[in-house]
């Protein structure tokens, strides 16, 4: 088991401050609700909104890429920061379906908006995948190495999940989700700090066997659906239960921050039990918690982003909040970020 954290009381302190600057998503047009999902498995639009929370989710229409979906919320989160895709010195993009093993979808990103001065990368965290690169891109511009970072959490989960498998496809859609990182003046709202875990024998409990070295791509691993989405539900559900409210708690303490300071808590949308569950942990009420899978679904890296920008929509959240992003995904991975809300 390994743990980051990071903060103005670490060694890796920040060297300045660093605030979200821009914020846009994107979803598909094209919805799969749960009655459509009854034609397809044995299930029902009850028992999915029963054990879930999710009614529906958002699908790319065959051949639309990662990089199609991250490009329309990157262009959307750049200009909101005034700024343009020339200002943009680091890109990194938190994906489990990049459109290809290699280029990386960031070389494809980069290309895409015309973003000719930066360099970046892809970073495989699954669900945790945004909050991950969010804390990258953090310390790209904090170090000064960088004025702005482009961080982008995006997925067409549609593309790995086999939609003869009930278990996986009633929960996962496609959509993205970006900021952009700036430094921060000085008594601005900024990030605060985080807190990152990985727990690596928890692996097995969600993964996609097929398709790396591993297990190539076979006659065999076709047959066996080995490139499809694999998951033991009851493992992956006590681990994000006990890990969401666990690691929230424990960059709280470090920051001595009580709980019922937090304005809102804005968590990976994967299910509605573990999000109230994670809540109640904190002793938060429901009104403080973002909760917004009914429409989305899983979209993996795309959550986090998706939620913030409802919240900010819909009025629940505003400049100067005090606000905990949380995330638990395959690997297992966890991560946690406390900021002052900038926009």
């Amino acid at each position: 088991m390994v743990i980051a954290t990071g903060g103005p009381t670490t060694r890796l302190s920040m060297s300045r401050p660093v605030k979200i600057a821009g914020l846009a998503t994107y979803v598909p047009p094209r919805t799969l609700t749960n009655a459509d999902l009854e034609k397809l498995v044995d299930t029902s639009d009850e028992w999915i909104l029963q054990r879930t929370g999710i009614r529906e989710r958002h699908i790319v229409d065959p051949g639309t890429a990662t990089s199609d979906l991250a490009k329309e919320a990157a262009e959307g989160a750049i200009r909101q920061a005034g700024l343009t895709p020339g200002d943009i010195g680091f890109i990194v993009v938190g994906t489990t379906t990049p459109d290809t093993i290699f280029p990386s979808t960031a070389c494809l990103l980069q290309d895409k908006i015309g973003a000719n001065h930066a360099w970046g990368f892809d970073l495989g965290a699954a669900c945790s995948g945004f909050l991950y690169a969010l804390t990258t891109g953090m310390h790209m511009v904090a170090s000064g190495a960088h004025e702005h970072a482009l961080v982008v959490g995006a997925d067409v989960m549609s593309s790995i999940i086999d939609y003869k498998d009930r278990t996986t496809c009633v929960l996962f859609g496609d959509g993205a989700g970006a900021v952009v990182l700036s430094a921060a003046a000085p008594g601005e709202p900024s990030i605060i700090g985080y807190e990152h875990q990985i727990d690596g024998a928890g692996g097995p409990a969600l993964c996609m066997p097929g398709g790396g070295s591993r297990m190539p791509a076979s006659h065999e691993s076709v047959e066996q659906r080995m490139h499809y989405v694999k998951q033991d539900g009851q493992a992956v559900f006590k681990f994000a239960v006990r890990k969401s409210g666990e690691i929230c708690r424990r960059l709280l303490d470090r920051h001595g921050v009580d709980p019922s300071k937090l304005d809102l808590f804005v968590s990976h949308q994967a299910n509605r039990r573990i999000i109230e569950a994670a809540a109640e942990r904190l002793g938060l009420p429901l009104e403080r918690v973002v909760i917004n899978l009914e429409r989305y679904g899983n979209t993996t890296a795309a959550t986090v982003p998706l939620a913030l920008a409802d919240a900010v929509r819909d009025g629940r959240l505003k400049q100067g909040n005090l606000v905990m992003l949380a995330s638990v995904g395959a690997g297992f991975t966890a991560g946690a970020m406390l900021l002052r809300w900038s926009l």
